[in-house]
């Protein structure tokens, strides 16, 4: 396959380009063996485009293409993604992504011996919105003439490059800038910040003098506007934030990685989207599910490629998380052993953290205690 130092692989380059068209809400064509499906990620439809898409798309229907989880939340027994069938009328309904999603409930009586699982292609562009930190949902149909022929380019992403995505993304990591920076508390920090090939900007943050020949402390933090900058009490981010901070401080040294993954990896839209099902009555495990993503869409390769490129390959690690540890692990980093960091739990973030804790292994020595005391 074709690679230039300057551009990259072809097929790099082209989810790379792809993944701009979503975020910019343009539709895409993803090829797969014998497959060429013309893709547009639901968020941010409306009728005018609906109707421009649709055309584009003609004679073939647009389908909708969902994850197995947002399948199983429509009613759907499945086990991956899947297409499910619409008719003119029901897109003509949708004025929104919102109402898109709502109407296949309605139509779903009538549609489920249609619905089949999703192609290569689809799967592919399913991929391709949550990176966008979309919806993982898009509308699709195989390309015609009328798509090939259209006046504006239409970039072409191969499927398989879109899987190997997150490989060369971590490969692609450049350290780009760094400064010292002195902090409310005292104690100075350097702040270094990496791009990779996608324009992503994860930091990290060494904090006092750290000893690299030893393990040195390192905290994986993901953004969190709500909690780091404004204090929300819906979750324990910023706390955690600050008491490793401390720790850090404490221990003579070490290291935070300040990582872009708002809401566990789906990006501040879908977080307040996961909000909105908490107050509904779900917890933030099947928020998550129910919107179509995983419970956890974090990936833990950059901030593997972040240690290394810091030579800090041994580490002792400050989290209640143990697929963080995995997850470092995969990467190469050799974790000597982890640190705990409890944080005040609140009225408002206490079946948030009860969630973590019962439903996704997260490990809270005075959660624990708590709930036995109750008991």
């Amino acid at each position: 396959m074709a690679s230039s130092a300057l551009f990259g692989s072809r097929a790099q380059t082209g989810v790379s380009r792809g993944l701009g068209e979503f975020c910019g809400r343009r539709p895409v064509l993803v090829t797969a063996a014998k497959e060429a499906l013309l893709a547009l990620p639901v968020d941010g439809l409306d009728n005018a485009r609906i109707k421009e898409f649709t055309a584009l798309c003609a004679p073939a229907t647009p389908q909708l293409i969902v994850t197995e989880r947002r399948a199983r939340a429509l009613g759907l027994d499945a086990s991956m993604p899947m297409a499910i069938p619409l008719a003119a009328g029901d897109l003509a309904a949708g004025d929104d992504a919102s109402s898109i999603l709502a109407l296949v409930t309605d139509a779903i009586s009538k549609r489920v011996p249609m619905a089949r699982p999703a192609s290569l292609a689809a799967v592919a562009a399913i991929e391709l919105a949550k990176m966008s930190h979309s919806l993982p949902a898009v509308l699709a149909a195989g390309a015609t003439g009328r798509a090939f022929a259209c006046d504006e380019v239409i970039v072409e992403v191969d499927a398989d490059a879109v899987s190997r995505f997150a490989d060369e993304a971590a490969r692609s990591l450049i350290i780009s800038s760094g400064a010292s920076v002195p902090l409310h508390s005292g104690a100075r920090a350097r702040f270094i910040v990496f791009r990779d090939a996608i324009g992503g900007s994860p930091a990290a943050i060494i904090v006092g003098s750290p000893n690299f020949a030893n393990p040195v402390p390192v905290r994986l933090h993901s953004a969190c506007l709500t909690g780091d900058v404004f204090g929300s009490r819906r979750c324990d981010c910023g706390d955690q934030l600050r008491l490793a901070l401390a720790r850090l401080q404490d221990l003579g040294g070490g290291v935070i990685l300040y990582l872009p993954q708002e809401g566990r990896g789906l990006g501040l839209a879908n977080k307040m989207r996961a909000y909105q099902l908490q107050d509904e009555g779900l917890d933030t495990i099947d928020a998550n599910t129910t919107l179509g993503f995983h419970d956890d869409e974090r990936d833990y390769r950059i901030a593997g490629r972040m240690l290394q490129m810091l030579n800090c390959a041994r580490i002792v690690l400050l989290t209640n998380n143990p697929a963080k540890l995995d997850g470092l692990v995969k990467a190469g980093i050799e974790v000597i052993s982890r640190m705990q960091l409890e944080t005040p739990i609140n009225s408002d973030n206490r079946r948030y953290i009860v969630a973590k804790a019962a439903r996704s292994g997260h490990q809270f020595e005075h959660l624990t205690a708590a709930l036995a005391e109750r008991s």
